[in-house]
Formats: C-alpha cells, structure tokens, sequence
C-alpha cells in the first residue's frame, strides 16, 4: 500500500506530517495502556515481534503494483489480535521505517502518508473490536464472521486512505480514479486471505495455551 513517489507534490505533502503527527498521539496512547496492562518489559517484547513481522511482509512476502500503489499481505488484524493495539502500532511504524532507511529511500518522504494509512485504520480496528466482540469473549474464541469483519474495518481503511492520498494528489481525473479502483478491488482481495491467517494463528494460539505470556496481549486468552 505504499503511496507511490510524486503522486503527492512536495508542495502538499505537509499534510501528511500533521496526520502522522496525529496517529502518532494516538499511537503513544495505546503504548501507555499498554504498559499499564503488562509492563513495559512486555510491551517491548511484542513490539520486536511485530517489527519484523511487518518487515517480512513488506520484503519477504509477495507484492504487487497495481493502481495507485502496491498490494501486500500486511495481516494487520493478525498483528492487533495477537499483539495488542500499542506494539503493533510500533511494528507497523518501526517496519516501514527500516524498509525506508535499508532498503527504499525513495519512500521515505512518502513516510508521512503510508504511515498514516497503517496505523489509522489499526485504531479503527480497535475501536469496532469493543463492538463486534463481546466482552465475555477471548480472542482466541472468535467467530469467522467476526474475524473477518475486523479484516474488513483493516483492509477497509488502508485503501480509504490510499484512494484520500491519492485524490489529494492528482484530483478526480478519470484516469486517476480508474487506478484508485483498480488498487482497492484487487486489495480487498487480501480480505479472502486475512481472515483465514487469523483463525489460523488463533488456533495454533488457542491450542499452546500460552495464558500470561508476555508475549501476548491480555486480551487473546482473558475476556474483557
């Protein structure tokens, strides 16, 4: 889902510090609860995990320009469920940082905007996972239904966001809103395949029984 060079001029691209900027706050509020709930000890120890894991899927995994930007496998769902809202908010951060620094400088000033687009929809996430999980309910005893509604809410709100950068660049022009399609049908085909990596890994959780791991959040094992 990376936002392609140019498709926003240097000119514009000052939004993107003001709502990355704005992710970030939310993001610092999340660690902070986080690190309340099981310590920062923990909270550190699920970060690394999600930073390498958001590192693989950006350049292990496949992926495929289409559109307006590329297609990956990013299994943010995967990384909320397992993880919590504040580590997987810095692996998602801290990955494409070290993708940018290591291995494509030429999207570090599109830092901003793919950032943004990673982590917001995240908060969504978080935000429909109170409603569409009951407060009695462990992650790990969830329901293929709700799993993929927060793949849909994920998935859902990385291409809003990338169709939002990408209008704000280059406008309404026809051929501009042909590759914004383009782009979100052919990414919320991730949708078949998010969904089902999640009950996986829920399973496999379920089934090692790993209750008051550090390496979890609360929530996979403890009702809320």
């Amino acid at each position: 889902m990376h936002i392609e060079p140019g498709l926003v001029s240097e000119a514009k691209i000052a939004l993107s510090y003001a709502t990355a900027a704005a992710a970030g706050g939310v993001a610092l509020y999340h660690i902070a609860s986080a690190t309340k709930e099981r310590g920062l000890t923990s909270v550190a120890m699920r970060s690394l995990i999600a930073t390498a894991g958001v590192f693989c899927f950006f350049e292990v995994l496949p992926h495929f320009p289409i559109g307006v930007s590329e297609v990956h496998l990013i299994l943010g769902s995967t990384l909320f469920l397992i993880l919590g809202a504040g580590p997987a908010a810095i692996g998602l951060a801290m990955g494409l940082l070290i993708q940018g620094l290591f291995f494509a400088p030429f999207d570090l000033p599109q830092y901003g905007m793919n950032v943004t687009t990673l982590l917001v929809p995240l908060f969504a996430l978080f935000e429909v996972s109170k409603r569409v999980t009951a407060p009695g309910t462990a992650y790990v005893d969830l329901q293929y239904r709700q799993v993929l509604a927060l793949s849909l809410v994920y998935q859902g709100g990385v291409v809003t966001w990338v169709a939002f950068w990408a209008i704000y660049g280059q406008g309404f022009a026809a051929a501009n809103l042909a590759a914004i399609g383009t782009f979100g049908v052919a990414y919320m085909a991730v949708v078949l395949i998010e969904p089902l990596v999640d009950l996986a890994v829920l399973a496999a959780a379920k089934a090692i029984r790993a209750s008051g791991s550090v390496l979890v959040t609360p929530r996979l094992y403890t009702a809320a």
